[in-house]
């Protein structure tokens, strides 16, 4: 199929013009001259009209073809003499109005014909400008629906604010957000009147800002109708930077579920923290034994103890030497209290460094000191409705011990590098291989602190005063460790047992668990045996047993009070007396004078 030419398209469209105009007037012509009609007299207007039609239909220059024509027709067909060739002077008034109405007809039409079709066009663009902007109208009908929908979905709504005039624009969002009819004329004020009154310095900082050009960022509360509490966090951006002309288009959204949802994470995390503390501490600590092994009276008066302030939320202190298990006391107490499906936190403060110990028991907050990236619960905070275990409590710090106290006292602390006081639920239970008394003596210990910690003392025997338990606890020891290495070993050889027996123990039940599990490691038969070199000391004699624990503590208090009366000549009161020296008050020293029998007259010197 061949395409088509416009050019030959324009070329017979001029032809079917001028074909047009001479058709026009020869039949205009053929009319005036038709007996039929009696137009005899009307030859000027079948002309005109043929000129009108050439120049409607034809254009200019059909048009100007049918005026030829038609003054050529006019002029020798109508003009007398009629049909006539010759000049006739006496008609060219007449004919040169003819002329001059051809031509005007003619062009009459060609500028009318231009003009339709100039407002046909008009016409047709203008419908087609209404199409545009129906399609346009619906889209932007459709743009701000799903806008709308949008920011009811994000809870967010836009805004837009001439600083100068103060003239604000809000969404239906917006609108929602405040808590605001529709009808209301938003104005900055409007706004503020939601504000939360703690934040209301912080929006107005702002504002200030924004005046200057500032961009907007930050989060505040708002205050609604009933009472609730909103959050929202407002961003906006200054369209022009000149002073006092800025206009700021933004975005305010209700960051309320996610600051709730937030909140409630940052409680189970620090919830989870605290358990999983716990739980690090009862996986990784190494415990002597799952249970109480014993029957000795020393090992029972202890047990009744337990039994008897382990119900009540007492503050306890346990004194003991090293590895008599102190901490299987502390636990005792906690599994009978009724805090015993909470929590036990246990914190060795001897074996924190003495810079992180206060950040180890209250935590710190983000930037308290070099390393602090983010805030830590301490472990108080983790043992929250349950106990907490102060290992070696002795060894804590003089600034440490002052917050110790205030816990005590007060029940509530300071995490480090905050301000924020946190009121707290924990039982404390302390122990301590020191003497503390001598320790407050030397200035080491506050006696403050001590007299807190002391409420319950229980004072845990060494194994040497509880001899009758060795065979027991051999027995619980073998039974454990061979089972860990797979061995089956039935009893021990009684010469191995009258050694274990007659040992000092000055490591106590820790020492004894080492050496029974080093014999399990190399024992070859069902039969253990001890290897007598593994005991470090000579064997207790019976007519010299071993000074316990309160003896020996007594006997160096006793020698330090008596140092003491000896440098004041006897004297307890005053500036220069043994109190003073000691740092103890003047009826506490008499107290202990009268209870340790040292006679202090003795001292005196004429």
């Amino acid at each position: 199929m061949s395409s088509f030419n416009p050019h030959l398209g324009r070329e017979l469209q001029m032809i079917r013009g001028y074909g047009v105009a001479v058709l026009s007037v020869l039949g205009a012509l053929l009319i005036s001259h038709w007996r039929f009609f009696h137009l005899e007299s009307a030859p000027v207007s079948l002309f005109l009209c043929a000129v009108m039609f050439s120049a409607w239909f034809g254009g200019i220059g059909p048009g100007f073809l049918a005026t030829v024509l038609s003054v050529l027709a006019f002029y020798y067909s109508f003009l007398p003499p009629v049909d006539s060739f010759i000049a006739k002077p006496s008609q060219v008034p007449r004919f040169l109005i003819f002329i001059v109405s051809a031509v005007f007809v003619g062009s009459l039409s060609v500028a009318q014909r231009r003009t339709t079709e100039s407002l046909r066009r008009t016409r047709d663009d203008l419908n087609e400008t209404v199409q545009e902007l129906k399609q346009a109208n619906e889209a932007l009908g459709k743009s701000e629906a799903y806008l709308a929908e949008a920011q009811t979905l994000s809870q967010t709504g836009s805004f837009g604010w001439n600083v100068s005039t103060g003239e604000l624009f809000w969404s239906e969002e917006s609108f929602r957000i405040f808590g605001y009819e529709r009808t209301r004329e938003p104005t900055v004020q409007l706004a503020l009147e939601r504000v939360h009154p703690e934040d209301v310095h912080v929006v107005q900082e702002a504002l200030d800002g924004a005046s200057h050009g500032k961009d907007l960022d930050l989060e505040y509360r708002l205050v609604m109708p009933d009472g609730s509490i909103k959050r929202v966090h407002v961003l906006g951006r200054a369209l022009n930077q000149e002073m006092g002309k800025s206009s700021f288009v933004g975005a305010v959204m209700d960051i309320t579920a996610m600051k709730n949802a937030f909140d409630e994470i940052q409680i189970l995390r620090d919830q989870l923290y605290k358990e999983n503390l716990a739980l690090r501490e009862e996986i990784d600590i190494t415990r002597m034994f799952e249970e109480i092994v014993g029957s000795s009276p020393a090992l029972q008066a202890v047990l009744s103890q337990v039994a008897k302030v382990a119900p009540t939320d007492s503050t306890v202190l346990i004194t003991g030497e090293t590895g008599t298990g102190k901490e299987l006391i502390a636990r005792a107490i906690h599994k009978r209290s009724q805090r015993s499906s909470r929590a036990f936190v246990s914190v060795n403060c001897a074996a924190i460094p003495r810079d992180l110990i206060a950040s180890e028991l209250f935590g710190h907050e983000k930037g308290a000191f070099t390393g602090a990236t983010q805030r830590r619960l301490g472990r108080f905070e983790s043992a929250e409705g349950g106990t907490i275990f102060l290992d070696e409590v002795g060894e804590l710090p003089a600034e440490t011990q002052i917050s110790l106290l205030r816990v005590l006292q007060e029940r509530e602390f300071q995490r480090v590098g905050g301000n924020e006081s946190f009121r707290i639920d924990v039982r404390v239970v302390a122990a301590t291989n020191r003497n503390l008394e001598a320790a407050i003596v030397e200035g080491g210990f506050r006696d403050d602190l001590f007299y807190r910690l002391n409420v319950f003392p229980i004072e845990v025997p060494p194994l040497r005063q509880r001899k009758e338990d060795i065979p027991l606890l051999v027995e619980y020891f073998i039974d454990r460790y061979a089972s860990k290495a797979g061995k089956k070993i039935t009893g021990i050889n009684k010469r191995s047992l009258e050694l274990l027996q007659s040992y000092a123990w000055p490591g106590n039940i820790r020492e004894l668990q080492n050496v029974i599990e080093r014999s399990v490691i190399i024992c070859d038969s069902e039969n253990l045996s001890i290897d007598e070199t593994w005991l470090g000391r000579r064997a207790l004699s019976a007519d010299s047993p071993a000074q316990s624990f309160s003896e020996r503590l007594a006997a160096q208090e006793k020698g330090m009070i008596e140092a003491a009366l000896a440098e004041s000549n006897g004297r307890v009161s005053g500036p220069s007396g043994a109190a003073a020296r000691l740092g103890i008050p003047q009826s506490t020293l008499d107290s202990k004078i009268k209870s340790l029998k040292i006679n202090k007259q003795r001292f005196r010197r004429n």
